[in-house]
């Protein structure tokens, strides 16, 4: 007889598809940035742009992110290999504009010398170290008080970004709980974990981040 407390379904935080070409925009050009930060953008450019696009244009989460190194892509099949929590590996696919923004940044990547243990890392920080989570955070952070000062937007929020997208442009909800890796959907996962490779494939690409 007692009564239940309502559950309010919080309002999904995401990008509208004008805020992410402006996000993308603002990281490749750092037009608003202060002095300060322009002067360490120059430097920076391409890697923050390729894992902004990385980010928002497959959906990974920000720990699937900074354990990716250089030998984890393969752009002949324009996969890479990511790990799932619980530790399972996945292989999964980019689009032209996720290709880009890597190959671009591999161009000064490969001739960084990293320091030691951080040899195969893909994001190095500026001390020549492998990116951490929190780096990552900080950002995403500094962008998004540029281009959305009302949203609190994080490397998660770019997750649902891309799901919505993704959904939007397919109209399949399976294959985008497939593609996120989310495991937890509803009582029908089951369905999920027979989806095929080929429909992860055909996911690549299908979210457009700039025209």
């Amino acid at each position: 007889k007692v009564n239940m407390p309502k559950i309010k379904e919080k309002p999904i935080i995401r990008l509208e598809p004008d805020e992410v070409a402006n996000m993308l925009d603002e990281v490749e050009k750092g037009s608003d940035l202060t002095k300060r930060q322009k002067k360490y953008h120059e430097i920076t450019k391409l890697r923050d742009v390729a894992i902004f696009t990385l980010l928002l244009g497959t959906g990974i989460r920000i720990s699937e992110l900074v354990g990716l190194d250089i030998e984890h892509f393969d752009f002949s099949t324009d996969s890479f290999l990511v790990t799932r929590k619980g530790g399972a590996k996945v292989i999964l696919y980019f689009g032209e504009e996720v290709e880009n923004a890597i190959q671009n940044y591999l161009t000064v990547r490969k001739n960084i010398i990293p320091m030691e243990g951080s040899e195969h890392a893909l994001f190095l920080s500026m001390q020549k170290k492998r990116m951490s989570q929190r780096a990552i955070q900080l950002l995403v952070k500094k962008y998004a008080n540029i281009v959305t000062p009302l949203k609190k937007i994080s490397p998660h929020k770019f997750r649902s970004t891309y799901g919505t997208m993704l959904n939007y442009e397919t109209g399949d909800i399976y294959l985008v709980a497939d593609v996120l890796g989310n495991k937890d959907v509803n009582t029908t996962r089951k369905h999920y974990a027979a989806m095929s490779d080929q429909k992860r494939r055909m996911a690549a690409g299908k979210v457009k981040l700039r025209d």
